[in-house]
């Protein structure tokens, strides 16, 4: 009896101790809860996260040209994460995270004994819903306060947040490395691909890397990277996620990151809009300070992604085109000899090296007579031939261009013959600029400030204030329209020399051809860009008149010289206002401004901005860029009309002579009967021009040193620029019809006399467009001889 009596008490003593240290527990926990759980959010608040995405940055059609923001991040929605890679996750993570209230006290136990038995600490007991609670809201400091904070905003999610909603947001949070933050950005980054076309085996690679991002990179540390990646697989085959032949075939399975074959270039030369996107960050930075970067702005900007990489491609070719012809540079270094006998040396130093403007760097191994043998990091071993070296003249020999451990850059061609696809190249000292523009809306279409962006940031579409030369003469013929003249007014081609303040004494400008020629219709002198033609106009204007109307197409005046010279393009002006000023011609008289950022988006896909640009169009009844453009359709969205229709049509006929007949009929090959335009030279080739035009579309293409030098002997606007063009608008325009700007109604075309600029009076003669007020009569042809005539022209200018 006496032992039953004890049993039960030392029952009830046990009983009452476990009670006690329950209760114990309960209250250290509670006070715990208490203490902590009012420095940290409540459930009320929790889950609510702001993800820092970065600034993004896409063309028209949503092509993706630039990133901002110091953490890469593609969110994703819970069902756009493929399943396979959720499983990666819970098997490296946290194995029992959809049976767990967010604590896992299982695991919890185990660290706890751990510590006790072996006084360390263990990596057990974090769970996804914990590691997600500091991830939003707490520090990286290992401590047991920290640890308890976990735990309390780890119970708080799961009250708020359904499991989904946790593995969403733990999979668009977490760093993975790389500056890659959530699964997207890490699929992108490593593979270059959309989450959902990884390989089983590169999702548990990206499972992996929670850990220790740095240490498991599969880029930089790919052995490490492939045992941390097979042990996720392991446990995901334990686990039951995956079957024994979907395990098998992914541990077989290279570490392919950065390695991708979509990541392989086949052509060198890259799409590239970095000039633009530039400008498109320091505008939002402008707009929004440093939340540009974290707020998940999205900007649509005006770009075709076509026609933005047909002026990359085209500026690049023209460029090494002038370099080709003109004195080879030298090799860019060398490597000494024992880095070429170390083949991995090797490789390191060409790793180190990158590509600019598509060149690809190349070390030369071995010259052989007109052969030269070179390695690269990407496309391993190429021989090239004498053909495929531009400086190397007949029977010279490839060693006087470069030797052994020489670093020379590759172009790719893109032959059908592999063995002739490459081309000695080198990054061009010359500098060049291309802007397109919408001339009814001044949308820009394509803009590329240099040769590489990463060669030189400065963007000289924009920033460069060069001399057009003989491309401002139609802005000037513009305003000798308005004072009077008509197209077939003759001006006397023939020696000036003036005095004139602000000039040298004794000014004699010349026709670059130094001839003269007489008599010359107004036409004539656009068509083939007689200086004197110009210069005597100016004169008869007058210089203000001249400057006040040059400024209605958007050129400031304060760039525009007050003397004589402005009759041969000794303003100043940039790529983007020469773009300006000639989408007036194009448009039927109207000035739009030129604009780039469509639409801004914020991290919510609201519309933070949407641009209204005014358009070129007389009503709205009938404006088809109205009706392409966001916001109100009426009168407050009409553009200013800057000169009168018809002057716009005259001069743009008469720099579609230019291309047929003129300085531009290189740009014939194209084959279109809709292209005006214009050359630009000016003195001692310094700068080369070419502007051009049909009714949808400005382009302008510039080439020049950044320093004020010549460019050599015969390197004018048509032979430097031109191509440049020609290039761009054969892609451009590939397939789209004719588009001349409409001729307005009141223009008529009269037969004339080419040497009199009169009526003809015996038939024939050629054609010439008058407004009404202009139409010479038959009794002024009867009046006028070509003496007379070629008199009256002398004593006038």
């Amino acid at each position: 009896m006496a032992k039953r009596s004890r049993g039960v008490r030392l029952l009830v003593m046990l009983a009452a101790g476990l009670l006690s240290a329950a209760t114990l527990a309960v209250c250290i926990v509670a006070g715990l809860y208490l203490y902590f759980g009012p420095q940290l959010p409540d459930a009320g608040d929790i889950g609510q996260t702001q993800l820092n995405e970065p600034l993004r940055i896409y063309t028209a059609d949503h092509k993706l040209i630039g990133e901002y923001g110091t953490e890469r991040r593609i969110p994703l929605t819970y069902d756009q994460i493929p399943r396979a890679q959720v499983y990666a996750f819970v098997a490296a993570e946290d194995d029992r995270f959809f049976k767990h209230p967010g604590v896992d006290y299982q695991g919890l136990a185990r660290a706890v004994v751990h510590l006790i038995t072996t006084g360390r600490k263990t990596q057990g007991g974090s769970t996804i819903t914990m590691q997600l609670a500091r991830n939003l809201y707490l520090t990286r400091d290992k401590t047991y306060t920290r640890k308890i904070k976990e735990m309390i905003l780890a119970l708080r999610l799961e009250s708020k947040l359904s499991k989904q909603q946790i593995m969403e947001l733990y999979l668009n949070k977490i760093y993975l490395g790389e500056r890659a933050y959530g699964v997207g950005a890490a699929a992108k980054v490593y593979y270059n691909k959309p989450i959902d076309r990884l390989s089983l085996a590169q999702m548990a690679m990206i499972a992996g890397l929670p850990k220790a991002p740095s240490a498991f990179n599969p880029i930089a540390n790919p052995e490490r990277a492939k045992q941390r990646r097979d042990y996720v697989l392991d446990r995901m085959h334990a686990l039951g996620f995956i079957d024994d032949a979907a395990y098998q075939s992914a541990l077989k399975t290279p570490v392919s990151a950065g390695e991708d074959e979509e990541r392989r270039d086949t052509n060198p030369v890259r799409y590239d809009a970095r000039y633009v996107a530039e400008m498109v960050r320091q505008d939002m930075v402008a707009r929004y300070g440093d939340s540009a970067y974290t707020g998940g702005y999205r900007v649509t900007t005006t770009l075709s992604s076509k026609r933005q990489e047909a002026a990359d491609n085209a500026l690049r070719k023209d460029l090494l085109a002038y370099d080709a012809r003109h004195a080879w540079h030298g090799p860019e270094k060398h490597l000494d000899a024992a880095t070429l006998d170390n083949d991995s040396a090797l490789h390191d130093a060409l790793d180190n090296m990158s590509e600019r403007g598509g060149l690809v760097p190349a070390v030369v191994t071995a010259t052989d007579g007109s052969n030269m043998q070179l390695v690269t990091a990407q496309y391993g071993r190429i021989t090239i031939g004498a053909s495929q070296m531009p400086w190397l003249s007949a029977g010279k020999n490839a060693s006087q261009l470069a030797k052994r451990g020489d670093v020379v850059r590759l172009a790719y061609t893109g032959s059908k013959d592999q063995s002739k696809a490459w081309t000695l190249a080198e990054i061009p000292k010359v500098q060049g600029a291309m802007v397109a523009m919408n001339p009814h809306t001044g949308g820009i279409e394509a803009l590329v400030g240099g040769f590489d962006y990463g060669l030189s940031k400065y963007n000289r579409a924009v920033q460069a204030r060069r001399q057009p030369g003989s491309s401002f003469k139609p802005f000037l013929y513009s305003a000798a329209l308005a004072h009077g003249f008509s197209a077939a007014t003759l001006v006397n081609d023939a020696p000036v020399v003036y005095n004139t303040p602000g000039l040298d004494n004794s000014w004699r400008p010349q026709n670059y051809s130094g001839k003269i020629f007489g008599p010359t219709r107004l036409r004539e002198g656009l068509v083939h860009s007689r200086n004197l033609v110009s210069i005597r106009v100016l004169r008869r204007i007058g210089v203000g008149n001249a400057i006040d109307w040059a400024s209605r197409f958007g050129l400031p005046a304060d760039q525009m010289p007050h003397n004589l010279s402005l009759a041969l393009g000794s303003a100043s002006f940039s790529p983007l206002q020469m773009a300006e000023g000639y989408s007036v011609f194009a448009n039927e008289g109207f000035r739009v401004k030129p604009y780039y950022i469509q639409k801004i988006t914020d991290g919510r896909g609201n519309v933070a901005f949407q641009a209204e640009p005014k358009v070129a169009c007389d009503d709205t009844f009938d404006c088809p860029a109205l009706a392409d453009t966001a916001g109100p359709q009426d009168d407050s969205r009409l553009a200013e009309r800057a000169i009168p229709a018809d002057n716009a049509y005259i001069v743009g006929d008469m720099m579609r002579d230019v291309i047929k007949h003129g300085t531009g009929r290189g740009a014939l090959k194209l084959g279109r009967n809709d292209l005006s335009g214009k050359t630009g030279t000016t003195n001692d080739q310094i700068d080369a021009w070419f502007v051009g035009f049909n009714s949808n579309l400005v382009a302008i293409s510039w080439v020049g040193f950044d320093k004020l030098t010549p460019m050599g002997h015969a390197e004018t606007g048509a032979h430097a620029a031109l191509p440049m063009w020609v290039d761009f608008m054969r892609i451009a325009l590939d397939g789209m019809p004719d588009a001349t700007p409409k001729q307005p109604d009141d223009i008529q075309t009269v037969q004339i006399d080419p040497d009199s600029g009169q009526r003809s009076l015996g038939g024939g003669g050629i054609p010439e467009i008058f407004r009404p007020d202009e139409i010479p009569t038959v009794e002024q042809a009867k009046r006028s001889g070509k003496h007379d005539s070629a008199n009256e022209v002398q004593q006038l200018f």
